[in-house]
């Protein structure tokens, strides 16, 4: 009889969250909080002249980036999987290099990763390109974008070395970095096994920003974290002050990494050997390696006209503006209601 009751109680349960699955994720107020941000972001680029263009999803080629995956599908008849796209940056660069000029993408994009409070396979991303500016200078813009949009606070800037050396006591550049990282890491209980067995200076410092670092940003400054590793830029420019590092930069803000920026790499040859270099990397760490986008590196040997660019995650910017803490709560259709 006990047993026949939990039955029930199961089918009740079942029944119940198949009845609420097709209400939408976010609350229609939300919904048209959305839209207005929408809006406001396509009125911001309209004024200044920057074309708005549209890519496709679906493209031939995956990202090499060992921190990326591609969802893959199968078009019928096809030879070879078709990839839906983590990023319109490949397809926007060959568009510029056929003389697009400025341009900005607001659209979806998709990536296979773990679900999370702050993560959904499909989200939206604006990313956009501007010939002829400084990463410096597209800083610039993104903080006027942020504060057109929103009341946000002038965006403060911060160098990666710097950031490390303040407030885990590491110099990231030093050829004695791995062993730094491995001590300052190991004063943390739930770190400490797993860093004395990594020997991979990238992936100790994408843990110790991870986990020790972004929590110690102010979440109510956005923050600009700029000249990463030299190792953790692969489509950036390298910085001629400091070879080093590059001329990448990250916006945080509200607690959540919002923002990815370059002033863009125009070599076609170092692209090849950067993709290369991803390879032997996504080798090392197990995963699956991916074929260059050949058609990447044409458009870099046309000439890719001097520019920097950026991809800014929308869902993420609402979250922030609206002191959301999941990101289901402000998509019509989160995945679980797709």
């Amino acid at each position: 009889m006990s047993t026949c009751h939990a039955f029930k109680s199961n089918d009740e349960a079942l029944t119940m969250q198949r009845s609420n699955a097709w209400q939408p994720s976010a609350t229609m107020d939300v919904l048209r909080q959305r839209a207005a941000l929408l809006a406001a972001i396509r009125e911001f680029f309209a004024a200044r002249d920057v074309l708005e263009v549209d890519t496709p999803l679906l493209g031939q080629f995956a990202v090499t980036d060992v921190h990326l995956d591609n969802l893959r599908t199968q078009i019928s008849g096809a030879a070879q999987p078709y990839f839906l796209q983590t990023s319109p940056e490949y397809a926007m660069k060959r568009l510029l290099s056929a003389g697009s000029g400025s341009i900005y993408q607001l659209g979806k994009v998709f990536r296979d990763d773990e679900l999370s409070s702050r993560h959904n396979p499909e989200f939206t991303m604006l990313e956009w390109y501007r010939l002829d500016f400084t990463a410096a200078q597209l800083m610039q813009e993104i903080n006027e974008l942020m504060q057109y949009v929103s009341d946000a606070p002038a965006a403060v800037s911060i160098s990666y070395q710097q950031l490390f050396i303040d407030q885990l006591g590491v110099d990231p550049l030093a050829d004695d970095a791995v062993g730094q990282l491995r001590d300052a890491l190991s004063s943390y209980s739930s770190l400490a096994d797993l860093v004395h067995r990594e020997d991979d200076r990238d992936l100790l410092l994408d843990l110790a920003m991870a986990t020790v670092i972004e929590p110690q940003l102010n979440p109510k400054q956005p923050t600009f974290v700029t000249h990463y590793p030299v190792s953790q830029a692969a489509l950036a420019q390298v910085n001629p002050e400091d070879p080093r590092t590059a001329l990448r930069f990250e916006l945080f803000y509200g607690g959540l990494e919002l923002a990815n920026g370059y002033q863009e790499l125009t070599d076609a040859g170092e692209q090849q050997l950067r993709f290369e270099r991803d390879n032997q990397r996504r080798n090392s760490s197990g995963k699956l390696k991916a074929v260059p986008d050949v058609r990447l590196l044409a458009a870099l040997e046309q000439g890719l006209p001097d520019c920097s660019g950026v991809a800014l995650g929308v869902d993420r910017l609402l979250m922030v503006l609206l002191n959301q803490s999941e990101i289901e709560k402000v998509l019509p259709f989160a995945i679980d209601r797709a």
